[in-house]
């Protein structure tokens, strides 16, 4: 007889999690434990085990499913530096999950992202929180825990997004991030570890793209370090469709039941794969188990991690359901703290701001009258712009700036106005016709960068898009949805005059169809209509004559967050978009006293602002309250207290190849970048006055205390962000040229001092030793640098530690080849199908350089563990790559890609202390392990 669901072990509170989980476990018939392993669960109904789904998107409020409280953008809610702040509103997110599972939420949440951000191009940089790992590290741990809650049980299981080594959507399914030991360890996991160590994330997803050539959702490093890092079990989910790449777009393995068995034994629990259609998936599995390449063992590990966190939900235990809130009026009171703390004030000269004893603004810009959406928000319950918000308080005129166009053709005529829904058609205009643009007719402009328009009917206020059979007409509310059709390139045939029209996400032309007169989409480019565009500029013009008629100007000015950098689309350039930047010279022209108010999902280059404008600042997109947020801190009432989480740099010429992850040896970040940026990380400006008195260093066993007196020395309240950073003046090796290691913030009112203290574990200073293959605080003379950003430092002061020497690498020791300390023309790849990485050459010439090795009095042979799918030989050389002299020349016989084999030469001339490079003479060669014989 079937016990009741009540009576069954796995339901009773009293017993520990452990033996719950166990006892269902027990109970399970193999085909109910395989039916746990995909995103939709099935249920157990026997077991009164209920359908569950993993993957809710909560990454900055409750997205996807409908109205929700729309917080700032991720990169804006890091600009706070306020741990606390991310921790309520991942609480407020939690409660807007629970109150929307009958919409379907579910509680296995897929946010935060902890990918640190490398690089600004990226597509998604919106969705992490900085540059610094240590800092993303501590606000994804902050807002997990706000989802997470600090119950007993869990109010919904965070997942920590995208393990690891992403930050490029260029062909991201197929490229691969190379990761050397000391940019794994020192940059990417310090960001995903503090959540999994204190428990407030349950969950990671692996990301699409591979790590050091094999697919991040087959990485060793699942196992290896997440799961000895996880207090509890640890649930690993794969992205979207992410596991039908392994045999598909990356071709890592033959087929579907042998790429799964590899994924699972891998450590992937969870397939999200064919949306909500899991059988094709279970089939996979079940024919893994079948042909021997799966375990029951391995799929009781999986399952066991599936139910580990819906047990940590509370699913299984009796008692009410925590129902949650939604649109409360502390939400919205919250989402407007959180869009004001992340404004950041890059730059304040002249006394324009706060504004005072201002009667009438005009506000300007494709983003002054209008509050985006991104792929990952929620629906926008109401929306506060920066007109509507600078209106409550003040006169206010407004002119989107965007140019107004009509648009002609040879010969057959003008495109007429379309109505409501109607294709865009030709009408016949007679040659004396002129191209008046009266109000409300032509299309709006709207320049998004990178090559992107948007046509706007200013009759029907929609945007042109493609509909049946590729006719175009103005149907669409704005840019939107996973694949942007309602953007175009308008590629020149006349400079300044004629264009044609490029659907981007087509590349088809706009042309007339075999009606002769309705416009539509042509794969044919013989077919491209040549167009006129009269009233180019004229946006520029417009904006000019409005704000020549206020006492302020303000030009609100930035990207759309589903056009040009967004998931599957980088960033090429850096730059503003042209037509914005027109609007901005005029204005700035018309109107000294001209505001530049940035908003964006990431850094712009805005080098001519930061020498022309008096007042500049920045927030990523801000969510509901935005505009009242815009308008607290222009005019005074919060104190601007946003600081950057990464670099804003002059040029997109500042940053490495967009795929080299090495940002060691490629100098990138602020930790390693040596130029001068347009505003460092850190930076962020106040309206007061303050300094920096009286510093104090004191080392107490293997905690560092850090103490500053902050003088507000002005009229106003001061919100000072006190950053400590240290850097280590010598060192074996290439170091950050300096590191974050705390922050405080502090509120002195006018004419006071306060306290700001930071402390940090000496361990905090240790880089990682690739000749032990462990971390190491190396004994070295270091600073504190205590200031306002990573480049204004107020007081350098000296950091003693204990530390130790870091020997020269014994060669009677075997070393793995991607513990190099510099390489040339390598990639990093994989020496065997499931673990295990090796150095590959791309060119000829290529080499790696092990710095510092003890030969002592000489060896007498050396082993190279190689592979080569063509002959090919291995150089051995020292001290220079190119005139050193060889120790040693090994053949390298030719085989398949995982066929490594020892090859061994004897040595002669090898003593003492020397650098030894490993010369790699032959493309697609690969070195695994170096070995010396005594």
């Amino acid at each position: 007889m079937t016990p009741a669901p009540t009576a069954l072990p796995h339901r009773d509170p009293g017993l520990p999690d452990e033996e719950r989980l166990d006892a269902l476990l027990g109970l399970l018939t193999t085909e109910e434990k395989i039916g746990l392993l995909h995103q939709h669960q099935a249920p157990v109904e026997r077991l009164g085990l209920a359908p569950f789904r993993t993957g809710t998107e909560a990454l900055h409020g409750l997205a996807w499913l409908g109205p929700a409280t729309v917080f700032p953008q991720a990169v804006g809610l890091a600009a706070a530096w306020d741990p606390d702040l991310l921790r309520r509103v991942g609480g407020a997110t939690a409660d807007e999950v629970l109150a929307a599972r009958d919409r379907g939420a579910g509680r296995n949440v897929w946010a935060p992202v902890a990918n640190p951000l490398r690089d600004p191009r990226w597509g998604r940089n919106e969705e992490g929180y900085s540059e610094d790992p240590w800092l993303t590290g501590l606000l994804a741990a902050a807002y997990a825990r706000g989802l997470a809650g600090d119950g007993q049980r869990l109010r919904t299981a965070p997942t920590l997004k995208h393990f690891l080594g992403y930050n490029n959507e260029t062909d991201r399914c197929t490229t691969s991030s190379d990761l050397p030991p000391r940019v794994l360890r020192e940059y990417e996991l310090p960001a995903y570890l503090p959540a999994l160590r204190e428990g407030s994330a349950v969950a990671v997803m692996p990301s699409y793209n591979l790590v050091n050539g094999r697919p991040a959702h087959l990485s060793p490093l699942l196992g290896d370090v997440l799961r000895e890092e996880a207090p509890d079990e640890l649930l690993v989910v794969s992205d979207a469709f992410a596991p039908g790449n392994l045999h598909g777009l990356q071709g890592f393995h033959p087929d579907a039941p042998t790429a799964y068995a590899a994924a699972i034994r891998a450590g992937l629990d969870s397939f999200t794969q064919d949306d909500d259609r899991p059988e094709e998936t279970l089939g996979h599995i079940r024919e893994a188990l079948k042909r021997g390449l799966l375990t029951e063992d391995d799929i009781d590990r999986a399952a066991r991690r599936a139910l580990s966190v819906r047990l940590r939900l509370g699913e299984f235990d009796p008692g009410p359901a925590d129902e949650g809130a939604a649109d409360t009026p502390a939400f919205r009171a919250l989402a407007r703290e959180a869009a004001a703390r992340s404004i950041v004030l890059l730059r304040n000269e002249g006394g324009v701001l706060p504004l005072r004893d201002v009667r009438r603004v005009a506000v300007v810009g494709q983003l002054g009258d209008t509050v985006l959406e991104d792929w990952y928000s929620g629906t926008l319950p109401y929306a506060v712009t920066a007109r509507a918000g600078l209106a409550e308080r003040v006169e206010t005129v407004f002119c989107e700036g965007a140019d107004r166009v009509r648009l002609f053709t040879f010969g057959a005529g003008v495109v007429a106005e379309p109505g409501e829904g109607e294709p865009l058609r030709l009408e016949s205009v007679g040659r004396e016709a002129a191209p008046v643009l009266p109000p409300g007719s032509g299309f709006a402009l709207l320049d998004w960068g990178g090559g992107a328009f948007a046509l706007r009917s200013e009759q029907t206020g929609k945007y042109l898009d493609e509909g049946p059979d590729g006719v175009l007409a103005c149907t669409a509310p704005g840019p939107g949805t996973w694949e942007v059709r309602q953007t175009f390139r308008l590629e020149e045939v006349i400079a300044g005059h004629l264009y044609t029209l490029v659907q981007i996400h087509t590349g088809r032309h706009v042309c007339v169809g075999s009606d002769g007169a309705t416009l539509e989409l042509s794969e044919d480019g013989a077919r491209a209509l040549p167009v006129w565009i009269r009233g180019l500029g004229s946006g520029a013009e417009e904006a000019a004559r409005v704000a020549a008629t206020a006492d302020v100007a303000v030009v609100v000015a930035g990207d759309h967050p589903m056009v040009n950098g967004r998931e599957t689309e980088d960033r090429t350039d850096l730059a503003l978009p042209a037509a914005q930047e027109r609007v901005l010279r005029a204005v700035r022209a018309a109107n000294p006293a001209t505001v530049l108010v940035l908003s964006s999902g990431y850094p712009f280059a805005v080098t001519w602002a930061d020498e022309h404008v008096p007042a500049v600042l920045w927030s990523a997109h801000g969510g509901q309250e935005y505009g009242r947020a815009l308008a607290d801190v222009l005019f005074g009432d919060t104190e601007p207290s946003g600081r950057l989480p990464q670099t804003w740099y002059r040029s997109a010429d500042d940053l490495p190849d967009l795929l080299d992850y090495d940002i060691i040896s490629s100098g990138g970040t602020y930790l390693y970048f040596d130029g001068e940026p347009l505003y460092p990380f850190g930076h962020g400006l106040g309206y007061t006055r303050v300094e920096y008195l009286d510093p104090e260093v004191a080392v107490d066993g293997d905690r560092v205390s850090v103490r500053v007196r902050v003088a507000n020395t002005g009229t106003r309240p001061a919100e000072e962000v006190v950053q400590v950073y240290t850097r280590q003046l010598t060192s074996r090796v290439r170091v950050p040229l300096r590191a974050l290691r705390g922050f405080a913030r502090v509120r002195v009112e006018p004419g006071e001092s306060a306290v700001a203290e930071v402390s940090f574990d000496t361990a905090r200073l240790a880089l990682w030793d690739t000749t032990r293959d462990r971390f190491t605080v190396e004994q070295a003379p270091r600073e504190v640098l205590v200031g306002r950003s990573a480049a204004d430092i107020r007081s350098v002061l000296p950091l003693d530690v204990p530390g130790e020497v870091i020997p020269p690498r014994d060669a009677a020791r075997a070393w793995a080849a991607d513990g190099y300390d510099e390489a040339r023309g390598t990639v990093l790849c994989p020496a065997a199908p499931d673990r295990g990485d090796a150095v590959r050459s791309r060119h000829p010439g290529s080499w790696l350089l092990m710095r510092g090795v003890d030969f002592g009095e000489g060896v007498s042979s050396c082993r190279v563990r190689a592979g080569s799918e063509r002959p090919a030989e291995v150089r051995l050389v020292l001290d220079d790559p190119h005139a050193g002299p060889t120790l040693a020349a090994l053949k390298v016989a030719p085989g398949g890609p995982y066929d490594f084999a020892e090859v061994a030469a004897p040595v002669v001339g090898a003593q003492g202390v020397r650098d030894l490079y490993v010369v790699l003479d032959t493309p697609g060669t690969a070195v695994a392990e170096i070995a010396f014989d005594r």
